[in-house]
């Protein structure tokens, strides 16, 4: 191959990192509804019945099907799946950074206005309740966090006669940090609460 070829070729768009067209890739709304005191961030608790993380707390959202025409447009379809919003009632503010939580897992964040909570009609297959949380509040309660180790331990039919110090090799362990925000009976953590804490120190920032 010719320097140039290899030159054009480099050069033609790149994904966003190493993997990610393998990744299960999946987009949330940071849904923002207005109430009298202000701005509010709106949560589901996941339906009991649902086979995943039944239960838990979480934006809407969930996997982008090669259907989907953008990032925003997979976000704004499990919105209206999950909760019953309009299409054309969903206001789209803003594409955050990707939480890419490994070479094999990216959740895309979007922050968007949605009606507030007389407009929904919930899916009762994914959505148990929701509640929201004002953004006052976030701004002024810090999260907290604990540390949850996490050691990669290779099956038994790992190919250790390939590489350098075989079964003696020593990998890497390191501890995850997990955040937990309170608020009036509900305990938002886990991956909404990373991005939570994204978004509100993205708030926090001078202008």
């Amino acid at each position: 191959m010719e320097l140039e070829r290899i030159r054009q070729q480099l050069r033609k768009p790149q994904p966003l990192f190493i993997g990610e067209e393998q990744a299960f890739r999946s987009a949330v709304i940071i849904p923002l509804i207005q109430k009298e005191d202000g701005w509010h961030i709106l949560f589901e608790v996941r339906s009991a019945t649902m086979r995943k993380q039944p239960g838990d707390i979480s934006f809407p959202g969930g996997k982008i099907d090669d259907t989907d025409a953008s990032i925003k447009d997979a976000a704004i379809r499990e919105t209206e799946e999950e909760l019953g919003v309009r299409r054309e009632d969903i206001q789209i503010l803003q594409e955050l950074s990707p939480l890419i939580m490994s070479p094999s897992f990216v959740v895309y964040p979007v922050v968007a206005v949605i009606p507030d909570e007389s407009h929904y009609r919930l899916n009762p297959d994914e959505v148990g309740s929701t509640f929201t949380i004002p953004v006052d509040w976030l701004l002024s309660h810090e999260a907290y966090r604990h540390y949850v180790p996490v050691k990669l331990q290779p099956k038994d039919d790992f190919p250790y006669d390939k590489i350098a110090r075989g079964r003696d090799y020593k990998w890497r362990s390191r501890d995850m940090e997990e955040w937990f925000y309170e608020y009036e009976g509900h305990t938002v953590w886990g991956l909404t609460a990373r991005i939570l804490r994204y978004v509100i120190e993205q708030l926090k920032k001078d202008a």
